[in-house]
């Protein structure tokens, strides 16, 4: 059988034109696998699992049409066996959680040098899970356990709507301490605004819902 057979098939996806032309050259210059297609949608990424026989697939997190959530919960759904790998260059470790839940088999930052990338891919076709410079203790836990208990009626409060004069009025604390609560929230969940933290918490709600 010759070495051209026995190498996997790769699928990429990514929205980036520019991406997918770098994803598919790396892979190609590495000589380990094959790139069957490069495609630039979720929609297309999932038709071209169901119509291939994919081993293994690199794709970015977000699409025009779907996210990589929804990739992965589709591919769970189908009882698929292409071992997806999350390439993408979302900040902090939300997406490193979701990619976990969603049965990701390797998650890769965008700003991960090439050679990591094609170790992961190669760990993944070895049937490994791979997720480099991840502290999975960190990633396993809930980013809201840091919080006090005033900081997270904070939060609950935030998502609820209220601004920071409804708070004060209703928790019966200064807008001046409303802010400095608000800003050691922010700092402990490693985000920059209101609608970041809201997010985040949307996020956890609806991870516990699905326990």
């Amino acid at each position: 059988m010759s070495t051209e057979k026995i190498r996997r098939k790769i699928a990429i996806a990514d929205k980036n034109p520019m991406v997918r032309t770098g994803l598919t050259d790396i892979v190609a210059r590495d000589g380990r696998f094959q790139v069957a297609a490069a495609v630039a949608t979720g929609t297309a990424f999932l038709a071209l699992t169901e119509d291939n026989d994919i081993d293994i697939a690199v794709i970015g997190w977000s699409f025009p049409d779907l996210t990589g959530g929804d990739i992965l919960a589709e591919l769970k759904k189908r009882r698929s066996r292409t071992r997806t790998v999350i390439y993408t260059g979302e900040p902090g470790l939300d997406v490193v959680r979701r990619a976990i839940k969603g049965g990701a088999w390797g998650f890769i930052s965008k700003s991960d040098e090439p050679e990591v990338l094609m170790e992961t891919i190669s760990t993944v076709s070895h049937g490994r899970v791979s997720f480099p410079y991840v502290d999975m203790d960190t990633a396993n836990t809930d980013p809201l356990s840091v919080l006090t208990v005033r900081e997270r009626e904070l939060l609950s409060a935030l998502a609820d709507g209220w601004s920071n004069l409804q708070i004060a009025a209703r928790i019966g604390i200064s807008r001046n301490t409303v802010k400095y609560h608000l800003k050691n929230l922010y700092d402990k969940l490693n985000v920059n605004n209101r609608a970041m933290a809201v997010a985040l918490f949307i996020s956890q709600q609806s991870n516990r819902g699905d326990r």
